[in-house]
């Protein structure tokens, strides 16, 4: 079966007008912010500079102490200077990649996906419905609302796509999906949020499962307690007072000009005594996570500022409280450890902050305090993610309309109208279609008449629907149901499964998937093609027959029109729906389900066109 990946723009265009607006104004901003890092850099450079001469100078001067204390007032100018530096990069960083966000929704807006993940990984042929239905991969559902920007929310949004409420107990269900629902539709409205937060992550989304790793291994690092002691912390912050008082008395010569410099040695090799094995421990683990922290420090403290109203949102907002606070203190000890990662910052620092013992001190105590929320914090960020994604689609698709779940659990309910594919935006025919509990649908028409597309409408409408996202559609109300699908069937030559016996696996874990409590629809575009027509057809009857006498309704696509006596057999059950074409001196097809057995087919007519 051919898959659909079309790219018909369905553009909101006042969003579309946003999205522009805010993308050239970001783009005049960065322009400013990079202009003024150049004169952050030769300020840097001058100031080092001039530190470096008087203390050249102090070298060469007999009694030259206010050398030496111009020097250090220039160098803490240059900290001060190199400090902004910082600060601009990280806000040129942030403007760019805020850029980039703008200008990806407007990739969307004009029928582009390719710039979103396609989430390959998650394709399994073996799955009830996904592989079928085109929720991964390329120019899948998937692709359209993946906004993620850590691994973490990708897998749970894929989970989510891939039919995880049906692990959700049948009473709260109805509930999770309204709060769902409620939660997309806040986010939707608050573009600025939405458009922050994937800023994040849009340019290096963010390695959950490393950093959680990581945070594993920060847990089980052993420190000795003694850094922990108030009696040694004391020391420290004396140690420190005594140096730099020994440098502002050596300025007026009161005591000898080469105590600092001694005072300094001292610090450092007792830093590098204390702290250097626990330095190098810790290096270890966190090091590499600079990025991965600072866009969970960023998230924390977005969703920390602000006041949500649904239920969802304000349970994930409680269960990351902390974060902001725990996670900026590991940035902060992550940009200490970077700001020592060189020969002249570990002297330096060490010799005047004694830094080493400082960042194991801090180390600690995070430790402590942390041990035990990291991975709810994670989590929870994780599906805030895939929220966010949710509302991206919800606030693009501005013509699709939310869906109506029923608390049913015993039947299948599914009713529709001016229901269409989001995949064909406005160029989409519409069709109504009501689907009645324990009821059957035999769909015939000619190839390339609408059948398999109409069949995956009706399998991608009830995905949105179940994980409170909008549906494209008038009108739509459903009830709790199993789904199966049986639409793209492949062979595997590997492993010698041929067509029609992977036809036959695949039919015998559909079976297997039925519980008799619990109400399916089934969804199948041909059953059995790997057979010649009568052997086809007997079967097809054969399994009918059988599965009626299940829980389960269906929806049948065929080309086998003896298939549609089933009607004439049993009224009451099995229901005939086709999807004509005219012809005439071209095929004309109208993409309109109606009641009845379809009478035209277009193979012969089409192929005597090519053979002319």
């Amino acid at each position: 079966m051919k898959k659909i990946i079309l790219t018909f723009a369905n553009m909101n265009t006042e969003l579309n007008k946003t999205y522009h607006a805010k993308a050239e104004q970001l783009a005049e901003t960065t322009a400013k912010l990079k202009s003024k890092s150049r004169g952050f850099i030769l300020g840097e450079i001058l100031s080092f500079a001039l530190a470096i001469g008087f203390i050249v100078l102090f070298t060469l001067i007999a009694d030259a102490y206010w050398a030496l204390g111009v020097a250090m007032c220039v160098l803490l100018v240059y900290f001060y200077i190199r400090n902004l530096d910082a600060k601009n990069d990280r806000n040129i960083a942030y403007h760019e990649a805020l850029r980039k966000v703008y200008e990806r929704e407007i990739s969307y807006q004009e029928g582009n996906y390719a710039v979103f993940d396609a989430g390959e990984r998650y394709l399994n042929p073996t799955h009830a419905f996904t592989y079928d239905l085109d929720i991964f991969g390329n120019g899948s559902l998937f692709q359209r609302i993946n906004r993620t920007i850590s691994t973490g929310g990708s897998d749970y949004l894929s989970a989510c796509l891939a039919g995880n409420w049906e692990e959700t107990p049948r009473q709260e269900l109805l509930a999770t999906i309204q709060k769902r629902s409620q939660a997309i539709e806040e986010l939707s409205r608050d573009i600025e949020f939405v458009s922050q937060f994937k800023a994040q992550g849009v340019s290096q989304p963010i390695d959950t499962q490393k950093v959680k790793d990581a945070f594993k291994g920060i847990h089980a690092i052993k420190i000795s307690s003694f850094f922990a002691n108030k009696v040694f912390r004391l020391l420290t912050y004396t140690n420190l007072v005594g140096f730099y008082l020994s440098i502002f008395l050596s300025i007026f010569g009161l005591v000898p000009a080469l105590l600092p410099l001694w005072w300094g040695m001292f610090n450092f090799f007792l830093a590098t005594f204390c702290a250097n094995k626990y330095i190098k421990i810790i290096n270890e683990v966190i090091s590499k996570l600079q990025n991965q922290v600072r866009g969970y420090v960023n998230l924390a403290t977005l969703i920390d500022q602000q006041a949500f109203s649904s239920a969802e949102l304000t349970a994930l907002k409680a269960q990351m409280e902390g974060a902001k606070n725990s996670l900026g203190s590991l940035e902060r000890i992550l940009q200490k450890i970077d700001n020592r990662s060189n020969e002249i910052g570990i002297v330096l620092f060490n010799c005047f902050g004694l830094i080493d013992i400082t960042i194991v001190r801090h180390f600690l105590r995070w430790q402590r305090t942390y041990t035990e929320t990291t991975h709810k914090w994670i989590e929870a960020a994780s599906v805030m993610d895939a929220l966010v994604s949710m509302a991206t689609f919800t606030m693009n698709e501005d013509k699709a309309k939310a869906a109506k779940v029923v608390d049913d659990s015993k039947n299948v309910r599914y009713s529709a109208v001016n229901l269409y594919h989001p995949f064909l935006g406005e160029k989409a025919v519409k069709n109504d279609f009501d689907i009645r509990n324990l009821e059957y649908y035999i769909i015939t028409g000619a190839n390339m008449a609408g059948k398999s597309t109409f069949l995956r409408t009706l399998g991608v409408n009830y995905i949105l629907a179940m994980n409170g996202l909008p549906v494209f559609a008038d009108k739509m109300e459903i009830s709790f149901f199993r789904l199966f699908t049986n639409m793209r069937t492949t062979d595997d030559l590997t492993h010698g499964i041929s067509y029609f016996n992977a036809e036959l696996l695949r039919l015998k874990q559909l079976i297997g998937s039925l519980q008799p409590e619990v109400p399916s629809l089934i969804i199948l575009d041909e059953i059995l093609k790997g057979t010649n027509s009568l052997d086809k057809l007997n079967g097809s009857r054969l399994f009918l027959k059988y599965i009626a006498e299940k829980n389960v309704t269906g929806v049948i696509a065929t080309h086998d029109l003896e298939l549609s006596k089933l009607e004439e057999e049993t009224p009451a059950r099995f229901h005939n729906y086709c999807f004509e074409i005219q012809l005439g001196e071209h095929v004309t097809y109208s993409y309109k389900i109606t009641k009845g057995v379809a009478r035209n087919q277009n193979a012969t007519f089409l192929l005597k066109g090519i053979l002319q």
